[in-house]
């Protein structure tokens, strides 16, 4: 499965409805995640954020993406390398959203560490926080007790509407 520019293609959507969000360099970032992406991998939702949390971590631009299998975030490095990280959903725990005057943070607490998502626009932190809440609420369940594969079928979709057209 070809999957080019489909990851910069979801972040530029999310752009676009939120400006406010501060990131930078967001298709080098973006090809960095689709290099990770299994082929059968269907992405769902993708933003991008800064990680870290301090006031003068505003060039540290990562980009997520929710795939039906885990989340995904990753950075290209400036000169070389790149940084990738993978959250599944038996190693979620919680999230948190803090919003600010223009900003705010989405704090993922998983199994291993905390992740926080800096200099998101407020206006899109009710967005993130539905789609990863569904996804990951739908994953822990079909693992615990079964998803019917209607039921899978329906959240992928609703994450798909969410991602092209915003929440409403």
């Amino acid at each position: 499965m070809e999957r080019k520019n489909e990851v910069y293609n979801k972040v530029r959507d999310f752009k676009k409805r939120h400006h406010i969000t501060l990131s930078w360099r967001v298709k080098a970032h973006a090809r960095v995640a689709e290099e990770h992406l299994n082929n059968d991998e269907e992405v769902l939702y993708a933003f991008a954020a800064q990680k870290g949390f301090s006031p003068l971590d505003i060039f540290s631009t990562f980009v997520v993406v929710v795939t039906e299998n885990r989340l995904v975030l990753a950075q290209k490095r400036l000169f070389f390398g790149y940084f990738y990280y993978s959250i599944t959903p038996d190693l979620f725990n919680d999230l948190t959203i803090k919003m600010g005057l223009i900003w705010g943070k989405v704090i993922i607490d998983t199994v291993k560490e905390t992740v926080t998502l800096s200099y998101v626009s407020k206006d899109a932190l009710e967005e993130i926080e539905t789609v990863i809440s569904k996804y990951m609420l739908q994953k822990k369940r079909m693992f615990e007790q079964g998803l019917s594969k209607q039921e899978e079928a329906a959240l992928e979709a609703e994450l798909q509407d969410i991602s092209e057209n915003g929440e409403d």
